[in-house]
Parts: C-alpha cells; structure tokens; sequence
C-alpha cells in the first residue's frame, strides 16, 4: 500500500514538472540589443559586423529569424540620433546566456566579425551598446513575422514602451492587453504586430514594448485613426480599472534594414 502511495506520488510529480516545463517554454524570451552610434562610420562597422558576422552566427545557431532596424527618417523632423536596433527572439531565458557560449565557440564568426571584436579601444565600433530582455505576454506568446507587400525601405515599424507609475499599475496594464483584449483590438484591425513582451530587465522599468508594422507611414497613420475610433477602444480605455497604469509613452519609428530578417 504504501509503496502504491510513492508510485503515486512520484508519478503526480512528473506530470505536474512536466506541465510547469511545457507551460513555461509557451511564452518567447527576446533580447533587444540598442547600438547608439556618433559617426557614419561606427555606423559602418557594426552594419558590416551584424550583415557578415553575427547574423549568419545566430542562423547558424538556430535564430533563424533576427531582426534589425534603424530610426526612420524624415523630411520633416530633426536628424535622428543615430542608432540600430537588434531584436533576437530566444526560446527561452537561458538561451541569452547560450547564445553568448555559443558565439565563443563559433570561429567563423571570430572570424568574420574580427574588426567588430578586436576594435581597439581609441577606435570604438559604438559609443554605448543598451541591452533589454524581454518576457513574451501570455496572450501573444510568440513573435511573428509581419504579413506586408510593400519593399522593405518603404515600411515603416513601430516600437513602443509604456512604463507605468509603479509595478502595481504595470500588471494593471498588462491585465488590459490579455485580459482586456487589447491584444484582440490590435489584431482585429491588422496591425501586423511581430511582439508584445515585458520588460524583465531594462533601465526603464516597469515597463512593456510591443512593435507593430505597416507598409508605409500613411497606412500607420490610418490605423492608428481607425484605433482611437473604434467602439472597443473607446468602452475599453474609459473603465475605471483601467486608468492611470502608464506614466510615459515612448514611440519609436523604425525601418527596417535590408539585411534584416524581419
């Protein structure tokens, strides 16, 4: 009887640890690299870095879809402070620490990444690298690959970061996005969004980003019209449980490059 009990219990272990494994290996993990950049040539250097060395390492490594963007640029605004994005989507919180091991150990990325790698100090590819790490939402618990006609240097991509006033209010808004269905809102007026994810590491905190895509600036526009004008967005964004969870909204208008895989 009592060996039956041990079974027993032994058995509701493995199958609860086996249901925590699958359900955590649901929601994506996503590191976001930012290059902030002073000359056209440290733009140079890490453009050439990423296209010929650490993208193709990252392929070869099983990422088979790596995203990088730059800020958009327009007639009508000041020069953008020149940066690159790099968004890598991972299976899980580890695979950032993986990635890193994996690199080391890949000689023809070493290789091909030596001017990146073994810039001397008086002669930095950028002037400061910014990492964020990211949590899939549990709505939207994969990244996907935009569905849009328009060439690549024609789209315009759209990063967003809302941070909220404390952590309390951050869950309060992320409880909008999934149980709120602001995520349904978003996809049932075609946003074309690649994620939605928390921000589990940053230097803004609490904090989530999402990045939705568009074949140019004037269908964003549209959309965005179509957004602040629908029924939902309307019914959902005055309840009174939903006010005040962000403090600061920061939008960023992105292109992607022509190397880039997303």
């Amino acid at each position: 009887m009592l060996l039956r009990i041990k079974k027993s219990a032994l058995f509701l272990f493995v199958l609860l640890s086996t249901a925590l494994v699958a359900n955590a290996s649901k929601q994506e993990f996503y590191q976001i690299k930012i290059y902030h950049l002073k000359t056209d040539a440290q733009e140079k250097t890490v453009d050439d870095y990423l296209q010929k060395a650490y993208l193709p390492a990252l392929h070869r490594s099983g990422v088979t879809k790596v995203g990088v963007f730059k800020p958009l640029v327009s007639d009508q605004t000041a020069v953008p402070e020149k940066l690159i994005y790099v968004f890598i989507p991972l299976k899980s919180l580890n695979g950032v620490l993986d990635l890193e091991k994996k690199l080391a150990g890949d000689q023809q990325y070493i290789s091909e990444g030596k001017t990146y790698l073994d810039a001397v100090y008086t002669d930095a590819p950028y002037e400061r690298l910014e990492s964020i790490i990211l949590k899939a939402f549990e709505d939207a618990p994969k990244f996907m690959l935009p569905n849009l006609k328009s060439p690549m240097k024609e789209r315009v991509y759209e990063l967003r970061s809302y941070e909220s006033p404390t952590e309390k209010y951050y869950q309060n808004k992320l409880q909008m996005f999934n149980k709120g269905d602001e995520i349904g809102l978003f996809k049932r007026l075609n946003f074309n969004a690649v994620f939605y994810a928390e921000v589990i590491s940053g230097s803004r905190m609490p904090n989530l980003m999402y990045l939705t895509t568009f074949e140019n600036k004037a269908d964003r526009d549209a959309h965005w019209k179509a957004f602040s004008a629908d029924d939902y967005w309307k019914k959902l964004s005055a309840m009174p449980e939903y006010q005040h969870n962000v403090s600061k909204n920061d939008t960023k208008f992105v292109v992607p490059t022509d190397y880039s895989d997303i």
